[in-house]
């Protein structure tokens, strides 16, 4: 069993801090570099070894954005910086056609496989661009950072373009974007001008807080139409849990940043609401889907138990209380915190299982694959590290 000898605010810093240092980036430092063609492996198995060498330009971003983050965030160590310099030149080579739009998929040598049909391609690639150029000082990938985001914004209401396969008949638009967008602004929200920022991030919280979300049943839907309904169909009732956590955290910070208190309850509170939904009464852990009205999802993989959600469940929470310090979302980090470090680390061979079956045994022996990289893992090891140690350095200033 993976977990701290106690809860204290000090022992999870740590924990964390191992984990992150001692067991996750040496992994992908060892196994993810390309050192022939540039950019990185993400198709690993338990060991490391590659099983594919196509690149998927989401987890290349990715990567790149989270050697960055290190790098500015943590510790300058000059072979972070090396690491998203392979990602960064690859991708800036590689991976954007003549509109500015970035592939989904390239070869090991950076042909194009898959058109740039996801506008998600642009947004990871914004924040990676953003966060290399703050490392490295280079001017150009600033540039290209603000470029991205421009091209995304331009795309917002129409993100596949040519790509759409619907007929337009039922015109949903997408949970997924606003939430990146949220992200988006914490991260690189200085680059571009304070209007153009206030009006994104306005445009972010009314998405996530109103749009999406449903008073009736305290749930954040995935998809919705323009008229601010659901249909009573598949999309439309679709839940997805660990998506609007994120979501919420993403709120959190910029309720917090804002100092907007009451928006910071509604979404610790939606957080807690949207957890108690998604949690499995019987086996543990956070269900991947789930429908509004309790029909069966048309997702086949609807109940498997994924390392993402319980991540990004941990970071929402571990914020939340360090925002409010309600007991009830205390006791809701711990109910996640120990079913996430009992199930998801390998002890043998670092990093993280990704896809668990229902019952929480092993489903797929990865560590990376075309959808799972180096992101949210080391992310939410290091957002919960610095949550703990703020608390713990508060705790120890606080009068008695």
């Amino acid at each position: 069993m993976h977990k701290p000898v106690d809860f204290s605010p000090k022992a999870l810093a740590e924990w964390y801090a191992g984990e992150l240092l001692g067991r996750v980036l040496p992994f992908w430092m060892a196994h993810s570099p390309d050192l022939e063609w540039g950019g990185y492996f993400s198709c690993l198995d338990q060991q490391g070894k590659v099983y594919d060498t196509d690149k998927f330009v989401w987890l290349q971003a990715r990567q790149v954005w989270t050697f960055s983050m290190l790098y500015n965030r943590l510790d300058a160590r000059k072979e972070w910086l090396q690491m998203a310099r392979l990602g960064a030149d690859f991708l800036r080579s590689h991976a954007m056609d003549a509109q500015g739009d970035f592939y989904f998929a390239l070869d090991r040598q950076g042909r194009p496989l898959v058109q740039p049909y996801n506008i998600f391609a642009n947004c990871f690639a914004a924040l990676a661009f953003h966060e290399y150029a703050l490392a490295s000082g280079e001017e150009g990938y600033l540039s290209l950072a603000r470029q991205t985001f421009n091209r995304i914004w331009a795309r917002k209401d129409h993100p596949k373009g040519p790509y759409e396969k619907s007929t337009g008949q039922r015109p949903l638009k997408g949970f997924a974007l606003p939430m990146i967008l949220a992200n988006l602004m914490l991260e690189m929200g200085d680059l571009l001008p304070a209007q153009q920022t206030r009006s994104v991030v306005a445009h972010c919280i009314r998405e996530v807080m109103e749009v999406f979300y449903d008073a009736d049943s305290g749930l954040i839907h995935e998809y919705v139409l323009p008229n601010g309904q659901w249909p009573d169909t598949f999309k439309g009732r679709l839940i997805n849990p660990g998506h609007g956590i994120e979501a919420l955290w993403f709120i959190m910070d910029l309720a917090w940043t804002q100092n907007d208190q009451q928006l910071l309850r509604l979404a610790v509170q939606r957080s807690l609401d949207l957890l108690r939904y998604g949690w499995d009464p019987t086996y543990g852990g956070i269900f991947y889907f789930l429908d509004a009205k309790g029909a069966p999802p048309e997702q086949l993989e609807w109940d498997q138990k994924l390392w993402w959600v319980h991540l990004e469940t941990l970071v929402a929470l571990a914020k939340a209380y360090r925002y409010t310090r309600r007991p009830e979302v205390w006791a809701a980090y711990q109910q996640v915190h120990l079913y996430t470090w009992q199930h998801f680390p390998d002890a043998q061979d670092g990093e993280w299982w990704g896809y668990l079956n229902r019952r929480g045994e092993v489903l797929l022996p990865l560590k990376g694959g075309k959808w799972k990289g180096c992101y949210h893992l080391p992310r939410a090891l290091f957002e919960c590290w610095k949550v703990f140690e703020a608390l713990a350095r508060e705790s120890s200033t606080r009068p008695a």
